[in-house]
This record gives C-alpha cells, sequence and structure tokens, in this order.
C-alpha cells in the first residue's frame, strides 16, 4: 500500500510520500514514490505516486524519456502548471491503453494515481491530483492538501491543524505526524519517509529529507504526539452521565 500527501500554503508547498509497496509476515518491499522533476531556477515539479507500480514506473520512465529525447512537449517545456498536469494524465493514459486489458484478464488491479506539485516561473505554486483515466483535480485555498493511498489514517490531523494560512514547518511537521499516525494503524505504509518543502518563489528545493526507519527525529516525534494525545485525552472532562439521565426522564414524562 502507499500514502502521500501534498499542501499547498500562501507560503509554499509540502510533499511526502512513505516508500512501502508490500507488508507481510515475511515479505516487506521498498519503492520511491517521490519524484523530482525540477528544473532550478525555471520551474519545480515533484511527483508523488501510487497504485499499480508497473504502470506508475512506465509512467515515470515515459517522463524521462521526453526528457533525455529533448521532445518538443515535456516537463521542462510545458508553459504552465495544469497543463503539465494534462500531459502527465496523457502519459498515464497511454500507459493505461497498453497495458489495462492483459491486467484485467488476470484480474490484476491496474488503478493508479498521481500527485503533481510545484511552480513555473510566473506562476503560483499549485497541487494536482491525476487519476487513472488521466483527468485531474486541483487543491484550493479552501481544500489546500491533497492525498492518495491510504488516506483515512492521517486525514483527521490535517482537517484539525492546516490551512491556507499554515506557515510552511508546521506544514512539513503536519505531514510527517500524519504519515506517522498513517504507520501506526495501517503496516502497509511504512518507510524510508521522503520529504520536500518548497518556498514560494525560490524556485530551487532547499529543503529535502529521507527518514528511514530507526531515525531518531521520527521517533521523537511519535513520543511526544502519543504523549500529547494522551494529555489532551485525559483534560477532557468526564461524562455527566447524572444530567444526560435527568434529560431522559423530563422526555419519558413529556412523552
Amino acid at each position: 500500500m502507499t500514502y502521500c500527501l501534498g499542501i499547498v500554503t500562501r507560503y509554499g508547498l509540502v510533499m511526502a510520500a512513505d516508500s512501502r509497496t508490500n507488508a507481510g509476515v515475511d515479505y516487506i518491499s521498498t519503492y520511491q514514490k517521490l519524484f523530482d522533476f525540477s528544473d532550478p531556477g525555471q520551474r519545480v515539479l515533484l511527483l508523488c505516486t501510487s497504485g499499480n507500480l508497473s504502470i506508475t514506473q512506465a509512467v515515470m520512465n515515459l517522463l524521462q524519456q521526453d526528457l533525455h529525447l529533448k521532445e518538443s512537449e515535456n516537463l521542462h517545456t510545458i508553459p504552465s502548471l495544469y497543463e503539465v498536469a494534462h500531459y502527465v494524465g496523457s502519459k498515464v493514459r497511454q500507459i493505461q491503453a497498453q497495458e489495462r486489458p492483459w491486467l484485467e484478464k488476470d484480474g490484476i488491479d491496474f488503478k493508479c494515481t498521481l500527485l503533481l506539485g510545484g511552480q513555473l516561473r510566473g506562476e503560483a505554486p499549485g497541487l494536482y491530483m491525476i487519476y487513472s483515466q488521466g483527468n485531474f483535480i486541483q487543491a484550493t485555498p479552501e481544500t489546500p492538501f491533497l492525498q492518495i493511498g491510504e488516506t483515512k489514517y492521517g486525514k483527521p490531523i490535517l482537517d484539525r491543524t492546516l490551512t491556507y494560512e499554515t506557515p510552511l514547518e508546521d506544514a512539513a511537521k503536519g505531514a510527517l505526524l500524519s504519515i506517522d499516525s498513517t504507520m501506526k494503524s495501517n503496516i502497509s505504509v511504512g518507510p524510508p519517509i521522503d520529504l520536500v518543502m518548497y518556498e514560494t518563489n525560490s524556485l530551487f528545493i532547499r529543503h529535502q529529507l529521507r527518514l528511514r526507519l530507526g531515525d531518531p527525529y521520527l521517533a521523537k516525534i511519535r513520543r511526544l504526539w502519543e504523549i500529547s494525545l494522551r494529555e489532551a485525552f485525559e483534560r477532557m472532562p468526564a461524562i455527566d452521565w447524572g444530567q444526560h439521565l435527568d434529560l431522559l426522564e423530563e422526555d419519558l414524562l413529556a412523552d
């Protein structure tokens, strides 16, 4: 399984992804899911992938091939981030058209989803989710984050803490806590964790890291987060059972 997310705020962009693709008692594999296609000084382009690994790897190879062959349309020549999303979607459709019939024949799930985040010179940063069909949606100030893969465990913390005005460093911490919450509840999501933080209009990635299994910072935030949650839980007021029983009796008498 997979968990990747992108966050866009007034101050920039955060992209994060785990690296686990299979988990079981005796078999765990890891593959990179966050890819950097940036042209420093001109554009920052980041892609996260989830779903069928053979499909997403083929899409990444096509994108690299167009860059290597200097095709007239490639990730470094397309003039807007919206058109980049459309171009990546067309590559997804191309691979789907080639492979889908054979995968369907054997009952193999062929679906994939990608996150595209970045900024082109002269534009604001943007974040898109690209579906298996090649179509896509865009994050907005009202919905400043997008997730793919195993999303449900990491979503509550994002819903409660993130807005378009969230400082970038806080957004990065929120991303890591969201991934850690997912790892805590689902063995199919795991390290190494790739994290990129991009500052608006810098057109260069200055902050990126890979957190491996047993990383001291990853262990520290998990420990502190669990302590904070327990303390917050203990501060919650006790349930007033008597008050609710009185109200129930009043309702019964009224009936």
